[in-house]
C-alpha cells in the first residue's frame, strides 16, 4: 500500500489532496484571493481548489478561477509542482492569461476578496515565499 506522502511524490495523489493554482498575469499584476478561513499562514494565495474526476490541472485551475473571481482565462503552460509546505497538498501551478470579464469576489462563501498586485507587492500578501517556479515565472512576466 502507498501512503499518502508516496503518492503524492509520485504524482499518484488521490483526487482529494490534488490541487490547481491559477498564476494569473494582467496589465503588470498577479491575481491574488483572500480566503475566508485561512489555513496557518495561507491566506492570500492564487485561485485555487481541488482537481475534480476526469479534470486535468490546467482545467481545474481555469475553473477556480472562474468560481472564485469571476474571470474568465485560458490556460498557457504548466508551471510545476510540489507538495505545499503548509497544505501538505499537491499543488500543480498553470499560468493563466485573461480572456474576459473583471476579477471580482465570486464564491462569497470561500472568498473575502481579491487583488491584481504587482510583484513587489507579493511578499507582503505571501510572506513566506513563493514555489521557484511560479516566482521566476512572475520575475520575467511582471519585469517592469
Amino acid at each position: 500500500m502507498v501512503s499518502d506522502r508516496e503518492a503524492s511524490l509520485t504524482g499518484s495523489a488521490g483526487p482529494e489532496r490534488r490541487v490547481a493554482g491559477a498564476v494569473v498575469v494582467h496589465e503588470g499584476r498577479v491575481l491574488l484571493v483572500r480566503r475566508r478561513v485561512a489555513e496557518g499562514q495561507l491566506s492570500w494565495q492564487f485561485p485555487a481548489g481541488k482537481v475534480e474526476r476526469g479534470e486535468s490541472s490546467e482545467e481545474a485551475a481555469v475553473r477556480e478561477t472562474k468560481e472564485e473571481a469571476g474571470l474568465d482565462v485560458a490556460a498557457v503552460g504548466q508551471l510545476g509542482e510540489r507538495i505545499h509546505p503548509i497544505t501538505g497538498r499537491q499543488v500543480s501551478y498553470t499560468a493563466c492569461e485573461v480572456i474576459g470579464g473583471t476579477a471580482h469576489v465570486a464564491d462569497a462563501d470561500e472568498i473575502a476578496e481579491v487583488a491584481w498586485v504587482t510583484l513587489s507587492d507579493v511578499p507582503r500578501y505571501i510572506p513566506y515565499g513563493l514555489f521557484k517556479p511560479v516566482q521566476r515565472y512572475l520575475d520575467v512576466a511582471l519585469r517592469p
